[in-house]
C-alpha cells in the first residue's frame, strides 16, 4: 500500500473516532437531561406550591405584632369588591400590625396576585384623584395616614396611626424587602405606555382586565362591545383639554384581525345610536354624539382600539386621539420558564455547535492532508510520492497514424506509415 493511501486512510479513521466520541458525549449528556426531570418534578412542584410570606418580621424599626393573618379568599381582602380582585388574578391576602418604640402603630394588609399586571390593576382600581403620588414601590400614593403602593405583583395598603417624615422611607425599606415575581411575571401590560402623558391628569388611569373591574369604572362603552372572552385588556384615564375633560379608552387586543372585527362592532353600534330625524345634520365618519356631553371619537390602530369621549369639544377629542399610535415591538430574548422551549434551544444549539466542529476537522484534515503531500514532493522528489515504478500508464501508440485513402480505381488504399 501507497504511503499516500495509508495516510489518507489514517486521516478518515481519526475523524470518524473522533465524531464517535463526540456523539457519545452528547448522547450521555441527553440520557442524563431526559432523566434529570424524573428526579427534580415533585421537588419544582413543591417549590411552586409553598409560597414565601409577603411581610416580614422586621422592617426599619417596625417589629411585626403576633402573627401575621393569612388567606386566599379575596373576600378577606375586600368583602365588597371580592369578584373584581379575583378578575385580577388574585392569589393570597396578608395582614399584620406593626409596632414601633415610640409606640405608634402600622397595619398593613397586602394582596398577592399571580403577575404584575393584576397588582396594577388593583392598584388602579383603589387610586383617587385626591391622593398624593410617591415614590415608593413601582407606584405610590398617600391620603393622609394611608400609604397605597404596588411592588412587583404584589399590592400593600398601608396606615399609619401616625404619620412621621421618615414614614415614606419606611416604606421603601419595606418594598425592598417584599418577594418579587421571576421571568415575566414582573412585567406590565405593554399597550399602556400608548396613554399619551400631554393633558394627563394624575391618578386617573385605570386599568381593567375583566367586565366587573370595568362597568365600575363607568366606560364610554359598554363591556359587551369589549368582549373580555378574547384576552382583551382595557385603559382608560382623564385629560385635561381646552374646551374641559375628556375620557380616553385604550381596548388591547391581542391580534390586529380581533381588533378590526371589534371595531366594526363598535362602529356599528353607534351608528346605530345616532340621530335618525332628517332635521338633523348627520354626524361626520367615526364620529358620534353622546346626548350633550360632547363628542364620541374613535380609531383602531394595530391591536389597539382608542376612544375618545367627554364633555371636550371635538377638535380637542380628536386631537388626544390623535396621540396614540400603535407600534410594533418584537422581543427576541424574551426570558421564559418553560421546560421544554429551553430543551429544545439546548438541541438547537448543540446541533449548530456539531455541526461547527465537524465542519473545521474536515478543513483541518483537508489542509493538512494536502499541505504534507505537497511537502514531501518538494523536500523528497519521486521518493514518496509519484515513484517511477509505481507509475502505472496506458500508453495509446499516437505516433502510429492510420490513413485510408481512395485509389483512383475506386479501391481502398492500404495501410501507410510516415
Amino acid at each position: 500500500m501507497s504511503l499516500s493511501r495509508f495516510a489518507g486512510i489514517a486521516i478518515v479513521l481519526a475523524w470518524v473516532g473522533a465524531v464517535a466520541a463526540g456523539t457519545g458525549a452528547n448522547a450521555s449528556a441527553a440520557q442524563g437531561a431526559d432523566q434529570s426531570p424524573e428526579i427534580h418534578p415533585s421537588a419544582t412542584r413543591v417549590a411552586a406550591n409553598q409560597r414565601p410570606a409577603i411581610l416580614p418580621q422586621t422592617f426599619a424599626g417596625w417589629q411585626m405584632s403576633g402573627t401575621a393573618a393569612t388567606s386566599s379568599d379575596p373576600a378577606k381582602a375586600d368583602p365588597t369588591n371580592a369578584a373584581i380582585l379575583k378578575e385580577y388574578g388574585f392569589s393570597d391576602v396578608e395582614s399584620a400590625t406593626y409596632t414601633a418604640d415610640d409606640g405608634r402603630t402600622l397595619k398593613i394588609r397586602s394582596a398577592r396576585f399571580e403577575d404584575a399586571s393584576g397588582a396594577f390593576g388593583a392598584y388602579t382600581f383603589y387610586l383617587t384623584p385626591e391622593m398624593n403620588s410617591e415614590r415608593v414601590g413601582d407606584q405610590g400614593a398617600s391620603l393622609g395616614h394611608r400609604v397605597l403602593f404596588y411592588r412587583g405583583h404584589i399590592l400593600v395598603d398601608a396606615q399609619f396611626s401616625q404619620e412621621s417624615a421618615m414614614s415614606m422611607a419606611q416604606l421603601r425599606e419595606l418594598a425592598g424587602a417584599l418577594p418579587h415575581p421571576s421571568g415575566t411575571a414582573g412585567n406590565l401590560p405593554e399597550f399602556i405606555k400608548f396613554m399619551p402623558r400631554r393633558g394627563y391628569l394624575a391618578n386617573t388611569q385605570k386599568y381593567a382586565m375583566g367586565p366587573q373591574a370595568l362597568a365600575a369604572m363607568a366606560p364610554p362603552v359598554s363591556t359587551d362591545l369589549v368582549d373580555f372572552g378574547v384576552s382583551s385588556e382595557v385603559s382608560m384615564g382623564r385629560y385635561s383639554t381646552d374646551s374641559g375633560e375628556a375620557t380616553l379608552m385604550l381596548i388591547s387586543y391581542p391580534t390586529p384581525q380581533l381588533a378590526a372585527d371589534h371595531y366594526r362592532r363598535i362602529e356599528a353600534a353607534y351608528r346605530a345610536s345616532r340621530p335618525q330625524s332628517q332635521n338633523q345634520a348627520q354626524p361626520q365618519e367615526g364620529v358620534s354624539a353622546i346626548g350633550n356631553s360632547g363628542a364620541f371619537f374613535y380609531k383602531r390602530t394595530g391591536t389597539i382600539i382608542a376612544i375618545a369621549a367627554g364633555p371636550a369639544s371635538a377638535r380637542d377629542a380628536d386631537s388626544l386621539l390623535g396621540m396614540v399610535n400603535w407600534e410594533a415591538n418584537v422581543t427576541w430574548n424574551t426570558p421564559t420558564d418553560n421546560g421544554q422551549a429551553r430543551d429544545l434551544y439546548m438541541l438547537m444549539l448543540n446541533i449548530v455547535i456539531l455541526c461547527a466542529v465537524l465542519a473545521g476537522l474536515a478543513i483541518v484534515a483537508g489542509v493538512a492532508f494536502g499541505g504534507i503531500r505537497i511537502l514531501m514532493k518538494r523536500w523528497f522528489p519521486e521518493k514518496v510520492f509519484d515513484r517511477p515504478e509505481q507509475m502505472e500508464f496506458i500508453s495509446l501508440r499516437l505516433t502510429e497514424t492510420v490513413v485510408r485513402g481512395t485509389t483512383q480505381s475506386g479501391r481502398e488504399g492500404g495501410r501507410q506509415t510516415p
